[in-house]
C-alpha cells in the first residue's frame, strides 16, 4: 500500500505538469517556464524520496552550451532540470511513453532514431542550430544507461554539433547516495527492468540524495573524438572524487524542495 501510495502521488504530480504546460506555459515567459521546469522538477524528487546536491556550480554556462553526462535512469532527466532545465536529446522510444512522453516533447526534447544512420545526422545538424541560436542541449553521450558506477565510451557524433555551432561543452556528472553515505545502484535503469521495476527500486531505497558535479566548461575545438575522450575524462574524475569524498561540500550548493502546491511546474 505505501509504494501503490507513493506511485499514486508520482502520477498526480505528472498530471499537473501536463495542466502546467497546456494551460499556463502559452501565457508564461521563457524565464517563467524555466523555473516552472525547475520547480516540478524538485518537487519530483522529493516525491521519490530524493534530495538534489550540486557541487561546484560556479562553473556552469548558462547559454550556448552543449551538457554532456552520465546516464543512470530516467530520474537523470528530472534531475537535471531541477538543477538548470535544458532541453535533452532523447530515444524516440520516449515519444510513445505515456505522459511522460508527451511532457518530453512539449518541452523541447530532440527524440532520435538511433538505429537510423541519417537521423543521427539530422539530429546533429539540429543541435548546431539551436546552440548557434544561444539555446542549451543536453545529451548522454554513452547511449545508454548503467549502473553509474563505471562510464561506458561516449560516442563522439553528437559532439559534432558542438564543433560545427563552436561552442562549448559542459561535462556533468550524477552519482546517487544513500543514507548511508554510499553509492547506490538502486536508480540505474538497465537491462530488462521495466519503467516500473526501476520505480519500486528507486522508492525502496529511500532516502537518497543525487549529487550533480557541474565540471569546467571545454573548448569546442576542431576535432569530435577528442572533445569526447575530454569530456569523459572529465565526468570520470568526477565521479571518482564524488565516490571518494561526498560528503565534501565546500562548493556544493543545495537545492531547497519546494512544494508543487505553491509553484509550477513542466
Amino acid at each position: 500500500m505505501r509504494f501503490a501510495w507513493c506511485k499514486l502521488r508520482l502520477v498526480v504530480h505528472l498530471l499537473y505538469g501536463m495542466w502546467i504546460v497546456a494551460m499556463r506555459f502559452p501565457r508564461a515567459s521563457a524565464a517563467e517556464r524555466s523555473e516552472m521546469n525547475r520547480v516540478w522538477s524538485i518537487e519530483m524528487l522529493r516525491l521519490s524520496g530524493m534530495t538534489l546536491v550540486v557541487h561546484n556550480d560556479e562553473a556552469r554556462l548558462d547559454s550556448g552550451v552543449l551538457v554532456v553526462g552520465n546516464h543512470v535512469s530516467w530520474i537523470d532527466i528530472y534531475v537535471i532540470n531541477a538543477w538548470r532545465p535544458t532541453p535533452f536529446v532523447s530515444k524516440a522510444e520516449i515519444r510513445k511513453w505515456p505522459v511522460v512522453g508527451w511532457l518530453a516533447h512539449q518541452l523541447g526534447t530532440v527524440f532520435v532514431q538511433r538505429e537510423k544512420r541519417s537521423d543521427a545526422k539530422r539530429i546533429m545538424h539540429e543541435l548546431a542550430d539551436r546552440l548557434m541560436k544561444g539555446e542549451m542541449m543536453c545529451v548522454f553521450p554513452e547511449g545508454t544507461t548503467t549502473d553509474g558506477q563505471a562510464l561506458l565510451p561516449f560516442h563522439a557524433n553528437l559532439f559534432q554539433a558542438a564543433v560545427s555551432a563552436s561552442c562549448p561543452v559542459q561535462p556533468i556528472c550524477l552519482m546517487y547516495e544513500d543514507a548511508h553515505g554510499r553509492q547506490s545502484t538502486a536508480p540505474a535503469y538497465i537491462g530488462d527492468m521495466s519503467l516500473n521495476d526501476s520505480l519500486e527500486a528507486l522508492l525502496r531505497a529511500r532516502p537518497l540524495t543525487a549529487h550533480l558535479y557541474v565540471c569546467d566548461a571545454l573548448a569546442p575545438g576542431a576535432d569530435r573524438r577528442l572533445l569526447a575522450s575530454e569530456a569523459q575524462a572529465s565526468v570520470d574524475a568526477a565521479l571518482q572524487r564524488m565516490r571518494g569524498a561526498p560528503a565534501v561540500v565546500e562548493t556544493t550548493a543545495e537545492l531547497p524542495l519546494t512544494s508543487s502546491s505553491s509553484s509550477s511546474p513542466a
